[in-house]
């Protein structure tokens, strides 16, 4: 009598093989880092992060120079620095593969646009209420909110930003309008020292000098009216 051949077990074991390096592969794609742990990184050290869009891409490029955005997860933010300009705002999903740098003492992480990763959802990111006086490195890269009132007279930083100083009691700290963020000259020019206001922009830093950098008009009004 004839038997019929057994099956071989090389495609079952191929296939067996192929789904573990599927899996192995896409564990080491799907990896990770919250943005608190990479921004302790090395300068130099490639990273992915993912969050959502907190500073929309191209706001701030008339002082940094390039069309980037900011990211921020629950455990931080990060400026991502991008030749490009992306086609989507704030709130976006996305997730980020880069190099880790400094521009000018501000924490940056280098992306290219193939680097970057539309996720479904959107989420607004809510601002941190700061003191004026602890706008710092603990908070650098983050969506802050401060309030306080004006110290010194407006400065004209032309073409990359102007200059206006707050203080809570806390400490003084620099607001950085950058030119490219929309806002109308005359009307920051209007304010005086004395007048209240509140901002909500991205805590920043320039060389030696922190500050918070609002990303559109409406981040920034008077709170109170002046004495």
């Amino acid at each position: 009598m004839n038997r019929a051949p057994l099956p071989s077990l090389l495609p079952r074991s191929f296939l067996a093989l192929v789904g573990v390096l599927a899996l192995v592969v896409s564990a080491c794609g799907e990896s990770v880092t919250p943005i608190a742990e990479a921004r302790a990184l090395e300068t130099g050290a490639t990273v992915t992060v993912e969050g959502y869009v907190s500073v929309q891409p191209g706001a701030f490029v008339s002082a940094l120079g390039d069309e980037g955005f900011a990211v921020q997860d629950g455990t931080g933010g990060v400026y991502v620095k991008m030749d490009a300009k992306q086609t989507f705002g704030r709130g976006a999903h996305v997730r980020v593969t880069g190099t880790l740098d400094e521009q000018n003492q501000l924490r940056i992480l280098k992306a290219a646009p193939e680097d970057v990763e539309l996720r479904s959802g959107t989420q607004e990111v809510s601002p941190k209420a700061v003191s004026t006086g602890d706008v710092n490195e603990s908070v650098e890269g983050q969506l802050i909110t401060v309030a306080g009132a004006v110290t010194q007279p407006f400065q004209d930083d032309s073409p990359y930003g102007y200059k206006l100083y707050i203080n809570d009691g806390s400490g003084e700290v620099q607001v950085f309008v950058h030119v490219s963020a929309g806002f109308d000259k005359a009307t920051l020019q209007a304010l005086s020292v004395g007048d209240s206001i509140s901002v909500t922009g991205l805590a920043a830093q320039y060389e030696a000098t922190y500050e918070v950098a609002p990303r559109q008009p409406d981040d920034l009004r008077r709170v109170a009216p002046r004495p």
